[in-house]
């Protein structure tokens, strides 16, 4: 069973490509349990005919018992400037969430989409008491897409010729897109581009949201479909690679944070962090982007009133 709390665009949009799929019953919860259950109404329409699987709307939490992943997509408001800007508040609402996750769902897989989604999955994870190969925040990844087509944009080509175009770190203005492990083909695109463009395309990529923001509002099919590709995984244990907000205890030289890596996850959740080769200038900003992290991480611990 998949639930998703949070029945706004992006999670009605996970459960939307949940059920016409097929995957797995899902329960859409949400604090307004009207637009959860219209949702699910709506949603159950595209369930294909060969399906046994069943869609519902709910405010009870108790419903997420015996999940096998669990979806953090709610939100209090938009962001507007940085992904940080309503940390604080949504601090309060991940940690009321997370104590009715270890009530009820303790063993669950759950993807945290929520902003600031590496914050919010260390707190996620720290104050549910959660195993760390269990919780993972879903959104490097999606950057990773805006990398590949930035990319495929700057050469001229389609996204398919684009290979291992990996962003690391936070997910917000101190994301790092690994140049040296992209190609072109089976060209290294750091032979292909200059200083100036690899700034140029760095800014894009961090800035990719706003751009999306002024055109629609905000993102959704996006994450939705770098959530459910994780989501597919677990529920039928097909092994995915990919990046994603895990717990770090000495990889790239980083401990007792939550930050955009590539892993492996399988239906037991992280299977293996992988520890790339990057370049000296790429551990540096990957230092510079953990600190952000750190920093958000005191703030809301002292918000919080935690040691």
């Amino acid at each position: 069973m998949i639930s998703i709390i949070g029945a706004g665009k992006v999670g009605s949009a996970i459960a939307f490509l949940c059920g016409s799929s097929g995957l797995d019953d899902v329960v859409l919860v949400n604090r307004n349990e009207k637009k959860a259950i219209g949702e699910a109404l709506d949603i159950t329409n595209t369930i294909p005919n060969n399906s046994k699987i069943f869609i519902s709307g709910t405010s009870d939490y108790s419903k997420i018992k015996n999940s096998d992943v669990i979806v953090v997509a709610a939100s209090v408001k938009s962001h507007i400037n940085t992904r940080s800007d309503i940390m604080l508040d949504q601090a309060k609402m991940i940690l009321d969430m997370t104590q009715k996750i270890s009530q009820f769902a303790p063993v669950a897989k759950v993807l945290i989409v929520t902003n600031p989604v590496d914050v919010m999955t260390y707190l996620m994870l720290r104050r549910g008491n959660l195993a760390p190969k269990n919780v993972l925040g879903v959104a490097s990844s999606l950057d990773s897409s805006r990398f590949r087509y930035l990319l495929a944009k700057e050469f001229g080509t389609d996204q398919s010729q684009i290979k291992d175009a990996l962003v690391m770190g936070e997910h917000d203005d101190s994301m790092v897109p690994i140049f040296s492990c992209a190609k072109l083909g089976n060209t290294s695109v750091n032979d292909l581009l200059d200083e100036q463009k690899k700034n140029q395309i760095t800014s894009s990529i961090r800035s990719y949201w706003k751009s999306l923001r002024d055109y629609k509002g905000s993102s959704v099919y996006g994450i939705a479909k770098n959530t459910f590709d994780v989501i597919n995984c677990i529920i039928k244990n097909q092994p995915l690679d990919t990046v994603v907000s895990v717990l770090l205890d000495g990889q790239y030289s980083i401990n007792n944070l939550c930050m955009g890596v590539p892993v492996t996850i399988t239906k037991d959740g992280v299977k293996q962090i992988h520890q790339i080769q990057i370049t000296d200038k790429e551990k540096e900003q990957l230092r510079i982007s953990s600190g952000m992290i750190q920093n958000n991480i005191a703030r809301v611990n002292e918000f919080l009133k935690f040691s």
